[in-house]
């Protein structure tokens, strides 16, 4: 009598599809080809995705989506400032990307056009800026409404612009354990947060108030 064929699951062709990239050192031609070399139906395929481009995409986001549940796991990650969370998330996020190291630089690096390579990364950029917004406090967002939408969507795009210089840094990093990766980490996050300071802005804010009506009272 023969067996029923284990039911395929995401995360078997998020596996299947990493594997095939490495083994064989490009992607495959298509989801036909890509179903087939690896014995399960296209339409077990399309029941987790509509296309190779948004496999893709997935994985990345599984290295965020995992990296925020590590998070939650340690008890104290709640209790941490924004910075500190910051860290944790670096530290954390880059962990994974060094387990599935040889993956990421081939697919990084697959295509001559850098921006192509760039594309498989949308949904991981759209995740983390949700993370960057979720994690702001009130010690670095503006006192003034009018104000806090223009520079939450401002710092979610600086974030993402030095996550993808730290990407890229620990793509070229050579040393042991990636450790100018940690530092570089440590030193990139601890800047940004001091440029993040927004006592001077609310300073400047005020004093342009200030000054604005005394110009509209002085015409009176």
């Amino acid at each position: 009598m023969a067996t029923k064929n284990k039911t395929i699951t995401r995360e078997d062709i998020v596996s299947k599809y990493m594997d095939e990239v490495l083994e064989k050192g490009q992607k495959p031609k298509s989801v036909y080809h890509f179903a087939k070399e690896n014995d399960f139906t296209e339409a077990e395929f399309y029941a987790f995705f509509g296309t190779l481009e948004g496999l893709e995409k997935e994985i990345f986001r599984l290295f965020f989506a995992n990296t925020i549940d590590l998070l939650h796991k340690n008890a104290d990650y709640q209790e941490y400032d924004m910075k500190n969370k910051m860290l944790s998330f670096y530290f954390t996020f880059f962990e994974i990307l060094t387990a599935n190291r040889s993956y990421v630089l081939q697919v990084l690096k697959i295509d001559r056009n850098p921006l192509k390579n760039l594309v498989q990364l949308t949904s991981l950029r759209e995740a983390f800026k949700e993370y960057v917004s979720e994690i702001l406090t009130d010690d670095y967002r503006l006192e003034q409404e009018k104000f806090q939408k223009f520079q939450e969507k401002a710092l979610q795009e600086s974030a993402w612009l030095q996550l993808m210089m730290t990407i890229k840094f620990w793509i070229e990093d050579s040393s042991a354990a990636f450790e100018k990766t940690d530092i570089f980490i440590e030193k990139s996050v601890n800047a940004s947060f001091e440029l993040m300071n927004v006592a001077p802005m609310n300073h400047l804010i005020d004093f342009g108030k200030f000054l604005f009506k005394e110009k509209i009272y002085s015409k009176q």
